[in-house]
């Protein structure tokens, strides 16, 4: 955890020195509780202090989670039926993997090469056909609620493991373009840093990364200074929570604005050609429209600087008409990325230690439209999961003949959601503080899925 950073717990609020730990008054009302079992205050603690040294050891380090947004079709891509009827199967062909047995779409040529080194889930299911309600569901964990906003993921590991070095400890790339992305109920302060822009077109800077115009490095020392008088100030008279908040903003941008390292990571200055032909950037020619490439590029260079969760969102899979135009201009661009990422973080030794998730809300109907397309489709998808601590050349679960329903082992999002945070060393059963000081479960129901671990 970052020095100056508190994580608070229902249980009492824990500092960078455990014996720093100032009880709240529903730890009182527990060992109160607890008195009547014979344990004292000191017992109480030293439960908690035990608890606390039993945590779980983490697999990953850090995360690169790239969103399909719109729902990606899974017949088409990771799971293709090709002995179903025309209606079902689709128009295009498939493939073998690396993996005996295992096709994949024909449009997937790379990623058929890495699959000895991914995990395909083929039962990913839940019963949200919204796309914003598909959404919350897949980046929190929780099904959608009206009385809260769940916090994302990667707001989640955030708060609990903090920053590493001056590195946002969460960015979406290139733009937060859900609102279940960010920090929910959790202080703004746990939410993303977005690039602002796309990372493939030529001129490519992060949004205020580098100083404004007519601010120079002296310039900007003396308005750092004006702002330690004026938080002096406040701190001689009360305290506030949204006081520390603009603190630590500004504490991380100014960390963002003087370290070398950190602009280093946003940037492909220093990526050689062949690495980018691997990511398939080469002979782009002007870029007319997001590319994956650049996206997964920078994803891979920020987990190396220390960032611990990079969203990528990539391309527009809400394809109810033209659906096979949509999949022909974005598919074939998306598996090379994918691929080259995969590979990248095999050769440079980060795989076993990044944890890369391809997902979308929901998959697509498993029988073409009548206006050529495919439409949402909740009760089976599939994503696939890589490094980190996942199988390599695994296949989890399967969905019927029509690509329809689950036939075999069905994951849930809870399920899902608390896998992923055992892997980074978090307890999904911890609980967070909601507004009004209520205790809220990482994560309500589900379990870790141990098939899925190496």
């Amino acid at each position: 955890m970052h020095l100056n950073q508190k994580s608070k717990h229902p249980a009492g609020t824990w500092h960078s020195d455990p014996s720093h730990f100032r009880p709240r008054r529903r730890d009182m009302l527990r060992v109160g509780w607890l008195g009547g079992l014979g344990l004292t205050l000191g017992n109480y603690f030293e439960l908690r202090a035990q608890a606390g040294a039993a945590a779980i050891e983490p697999k990953a380090k850090s995360v690169i989670h790239i969103y399909l947004q719109g729902g990606f079709a899974h017949m088409d891509s990771f799971d293709p039926k090709p002995d179903a009827p025309s209606e079902y199967r689709g128009i295009l062909g498939t493939l073998h993997t690396k993996v005996p047995g295992v096709l994949f779409s024909s449009h997937m040529q790379s990623s058929a090469k890495v699959a000895d080194k991914i995990t395909v889930v083929r039962s990913m299911t839940h019963t949200e056909v919204d796309h914003s309600r598909g959404e919350h569901s897949m980046f929190t964990g929780y099904r959608p609620s009206p009385a809260l906003v769940y916090p994302s993921m990667g707001s989640v590991v955030a708060h609990e493991l903090g920053p590493r070095g001056s590195m946002p400890p969460y960015v979406v790339v290139p733009t937060q373009r859900s609102q279940f992305l960010g920090s929910g109920y959790l202080s703004n302060a746990y939410g993303p840093f977005a690039l602002g822009g796309d990372p493939a077109r030529s001129g490519f800077q992060v949004r205020d990364l580098s100083l404004p115009e007519g601010i120079d490095e002296q310039r900007f020392e003396r308005r750092k200074s004006w702002k330690t008088l004026v938080d002096q100030h406040f701190a001689s008279a009360e305290r506030d929570d949204k006081l520390d908040t603009m603190n630590a903003f500004y504490g991380r941008a100014y960390d963002l604005l003087a370290s070398k390292e950190s602009k280093e990571a946003f940037s492909l200055d220093g990526e050689s050609e062949s690495t980018k032909q691997l990511y398939g950037m080469e002979a782009w020619g002007p870029v007319l429209r997001p590319r994956a490439g650049a996206s997964f590029l920078i994803a891979r260079r920020l987990v190396e600087a220390g960032t611990r969760f990079v969203t990528v969102t990539y391309g527009a899979w809400d394809t109810h008409a033209y659906h096979y135009r949509g999949i022909e201009t974005q598919l074939p661009d998306l598996d090379r990325a994918f691929a080259g990422l995969i590979t990248d973080l095999d050769q440079r030794g980060l795989l076993d230690s990044t944890l890369v998730l391809l997902t979308s809300e929901f998959g697509r109907t498993p029988r073409i439209n009548a206006g050529g397309g495919r439409d949402h489709w909740p009760r089976v998808f599939s994503i696939v999961m890589a490094g980190g601590g996942i199988k390599r050349g695994y296949v989890h679960g399967a969905s019927d003949s029509l690509a329809a329903e689950p036939a075999d082992q069905p994951l849930s999002v809870e399920d899902y959601a608390h896998t992923l945070y055992y892997l980074l060393g978090i307890d999904a059963r911890e609980q967070l503080m909601s507004p009004g000081d209520r205790p809220q479960a990482i994560v309500m129901n589900g379990n870790v899925v141990q098939e899925l671990l190496a």
